[in-house]
C-alpha cells in the first residue's frame, strides 16, 4: 500500500463524503461547513468530497452547488484535494456540472454511471469515456447501484483505468465479493486505479485486500479515528487496526438506531444530529421532503455518542 497521496491523480487515504450543514430555512450553513471542513482538516484527512450522497448531491440545484463548492475551495485553500460530486441522470448534465466544478477549483471529480434511462454496458462506458474526454482534471468513478441501479462492471472499470478516462473508483456497492475482484484485476494491470472504499464498518477489510483509502461519512462525526484506522492499516498494525474499526462500527448504531426515518434521511440525519451535538454545527436540518430528526431520535444518537466518550464533558 503506498503512502498517502495529496493529488487528486491517484488519491490514497481518507477523503471523508462531507455533510452540507444547513441553516434552519434550509440555505446553506457557511459557518457550519467551514467548522465541518476545519475538524477534518485538523484531523489529518487526507481530501474531501463535496457534493456526494452525504453531502446531498441530489437535492441542490446548479445555484447552491456553487456555493457549497466556492465555500469548500476557500476553506480548504489547497491543503489537501477536493473532490466534487457531479451526478447527473445523463451525460450532457453530468459535463455541465464538471465544468462547474473545474472552474470553482475542484481537484477531481465523482460521477456515477447514467440513470433514469436504462443504459446497457457500451453506453455506460462511453458516458465515462466522454467524461474523460472532457475533463481536465481527474474523473472518478462512483459505484452506487442502490442509487443508479447500475453495478460498474470491474474489467470495465479497470479498462477505464488503463486508457485514462478514470482515475479511480469510489464504491459504494456494499459487494466485497466484486471489490475484491476489481482489486485483483486492477493489480494485473498495473494499479492504474486509485480504488477508495466507501463503507464505514468494514475499512480495515477493504484495505487488507487492496483498497488504497476509503471514504466513510462517519468521519464527519468521528475525522480522527478513521485517520488512526487508515494509519494502521498503512503500517501493517492488524490488531490495532481492527480494535479501531470496532470502535467505529460501534458509532455507527448513531444511524443504525434511527426510528423516525430511513435510508439516506437515517444516515445523513444522524450524522447531522451527531454534529449538532458535539457542538460542531448550530442545526441538524436536512433538505426537503426529508425531516431533520425528532427528539426521540436524537436522545438515540446523544446515548451512542456518550458510550463512545465523544461528548463534550460539560453535557
Amino acid at each position: 500500500m503506498t503512502s498517502a497521496d495529496h493529488t487528486a491523480t491517484h488519491l490514497t487515504g481518507v477523503i471523508p463524503p462531507v455533510v452540507t450543514p444547513l441553516n434552519e430555512d434550509r440555505t446553506l450553513d457557511v459557518a457550519g461547513l467551514e467548522a465541518v471542513l476545519t475538524r477534518m482538516l485538523d484531523a489529518g484527512v487526507h481530501g474531501v468530497f463535496a457534493l456526494g450522497s452525504t453531502g446531498e448531491t441530489a437535492f441542490h440545484p446548479m445555484s447552491v452547488r456553487e456555493q457549497i463548492l466556492r465555500e469548500t475551495v476557500r476553506v480548504v485553500d489547497g491543503r489537501v484535494p477536493v473532490l466534487a460530486g457531479v451526478v447527473a441522470p445523463q451525460t450532457a448534465e453530468t459535463i455541465e456540472r464538471i465544468d462547474q466544478a473545474q472552474e470553482l477549483g475542484a481537484d477531481g471529480v465523482v460521477a456515477t454511471a447514467p440513470f433514469y434511462a436504462i443504459t446497457a454496458r457500451p453506453q455506460i462506458q462511453r458516458h465515462f469515456e466522454l467524461l474523460g474526454e472532457h475533463a481536465s482534471v481527474p474523473v472518478y468513478a462512483y459505484d452506487i447501484p442502490v442509487c443508479v441501479h447500475t453495478k460498474l462492471a470491474p474489467d470495465m472499470l479497470v479498462d477505464l483505468g488503463t486508457s485514462g478516462a478514470i482515475a479511480g473508483v469510489k464504491d459504494s456497492s456494499g459487494d466485497d465479493v466484486t471489490f475484491r475482484r476489481l482489486v485483483a484485476m486492477n493489480r494485473a494491470a498495473g494499479s492504474p486505479l486509485s480504488l477508495l472504499t466507501g463503507h464505514e464498518v468494514v475499512v480495515d477489510g477493504a484495505y487488507l485486500s487492496g483498497a488504497d483509502g476509503s471514504v466513510p461519512g462517519l468521519a464527519n462525526v468521528d475525522p480522527e479515528g478513521y485517520v488512526r484506522l487508515d494509519a494502521a492499516c498503512r503500517g501493517g498494525r492488524w490488531d490495532e487496526a481492527r480494535q479501531e474499526q470496532d470502535r467505529l462500527a460501534a458509532l455507527m448504531d448513531i444511524a443504525f438506531g434511527v426510528k423516525g426515518q430511513s435510508g439516506w434521511g437515517a444516515g445523513v440525519g444522524a450524522f447531522k444530529a451527531a454534529l449538532q451535538l458535539l457542538g460542531v454545527t448550530a442545526s441538524r436540518q436536512v433538505p426537503q421532503p426529508f425531516d431533520a430528526l425528532d427528539e426521540q431520535d436524537v436522545a438515540a444518537v446523544e446515548a451512542v455518542l456518550g458510550r463512545a466518550g465523544l461528548l463534550p464533558r460539560d453535557r
